[in-house]
C-alpha cells in the first residue's frame, strides 16, 4: 500500500532497524512526485522488495542518510544491476549522501581499498551513480524541496524535511535526542521517526546517548513539533513493536502507526 497526498506518494519498502527482520528489509522508502522517484536509503535486503513497487531502472535519484549498512549497503547490489545489465549499462543517476559515500561504498563493492577512489576507471559505484555530498540547508531534488540537518548519531547522519504541493514529510533518519528533529518536523503532515529502543525498566541500564530514540521520545518530538501524524520506523526485530507503540501513545495524542513493509497511510 502507498501513502499518497496530492501528487506525492510514499511507499514503505523497509523499516527494520539495524538489520533485516523476518517481515521487512532494513530502511528504505520511495517518494514519488510528478513522475519523479526519489529513493530514501537503500538498506540491507531492500533492493528485492523495491522491485514490487518500482522498476530498478525507474529511480531518478537516491538519498542516503548515513553510511551504516542498514541504510546504504544494498546500493552496492543496485550498482551491479545498473552497470552490468545484459543490454548495457543504465544511465548514471544522482546519489545524495554523506561525505566519503562514494569511497566507502566503493570499498564495500570491490573489497579493494585501492580501487575505492571515485575517479578510478571502471569504478563500479561511480559508473552507476553520481555522488553529491549532503550539507545542511535546502536543495531541490526534482520537484521536491528538501531541507537537511545533521542528526545525533555516531556517524555523519542527515534527517530531512521534504516539501511539495503544500504537504510536508519529515524523516528523522537514525538519531538520538536533538533539537534538529523538532525544527525539521515543525507542523509536518507526517513525521517518519525512528524508534529503535524501548524505555528501560526501573533497574535496567540507562539509554545510550546520541544513538537512537524510544517510541516515547519520538512521540514527544512529534508533540513538540505539532505534526499531523506520526509513523514509527527503524523497528529493531528483537523489540516488541506493540510495546513501542504503547510507549509512544503516552506522549502523543495524534494519529500514529507502526511502519511496516507494504503498509501505508493516506495524508489528507
Amino acid at each position: 500500500m502507498r501513502v499518497t497526498w496530492g501528487t506525492v506518494r510514499l511507499t514503505i519498502i523497509g523499516c527494520s532497524g539495524s538489520f533485516p527482520g523476518p517481515d521487512s528489509p532494513a530502511s528504505c522508502y520511495l517518494v514519488e512526485a510528478e513522475g519523479f522517484r526519489l529513493l530514501v536509503d537503500v538498506g540491507s535486503g531492500a533492493l528485492g522488495a523495491l522491485q514490487r513497487y518500482a522498476g530498478l531502472y525507474e529511480i531518478d535519484a537516491i538519498w542516503i542518510s548515513h553510511l551504516h549498512a542498514d541504510h546504504c549497503l544494498d546500493l552496492c547490489c543496485y550498482s551491479v544491476a545498473r552497470t552490468w545489465h545484459p543490454e548495457g549499462p543504465r544511465p548514471q543517476i544522482p546519489v545524495y549522501g554523506p561525505s566519503q559515500a562514494a569511497v566507502r561504498l566503493g570499498q564495500a563493492l570491490t573489497a579493494d581499498p585501492a580501487a575505492a577512489e571515485p575517479a578510478d576507471p571502471g569504478h563500479g559505484i561511480t559508473d552507476a551513480f553520481g555522488f553529491t555530498t549532503i550539507t545542511p540547508g535546502t536543495t531541490e531534488i526534482g520537484p521536491l524541496r528538501v531541507t537537511a540537518e545533521r542528526m545525533s548519531h555516531p556517524v555523519e547522519t542527515f534527517g530531512f524535511r521534504l516539501e511539495h504541493g503544500g504537504r510536508t514529510l519529515a524523516y528523522s533518519a537514525d538519531t538520538g535526542e536533538t533539537d534538529a528533529l523538532t525544527r525539521l518536523a515543525r507542523d509536518a503532515d507526517l513525521l517518519l521517526c525512528e524508534a529503535s529502543l524501548v524505555e528501560p525498566g526501573p533497574r535496567g541500564p540507562a539509554l545510550p546517548q546520541g544513538l537512537h530514540l524510544t517510541g516515547r521520545q519520538a512521540a514527544r518530538y512529534a508533540a513538540r513539533a505539532g505534526v499531523g501524524q506520526l509513523m514509527l520506523t527503524h523497528l529493531a526485530p528483537w523489540n516488541d513493536a506493540g510495546r513501542t507503540l504503547d510507549e509512544a501513545d503516552q506522549a502523543f495524542g495524534g494519529p500514529m502507526s507502526l511502519a511496516a513493509s507494504g503498509l501505508g497511510i493516506v495524508l489528507g
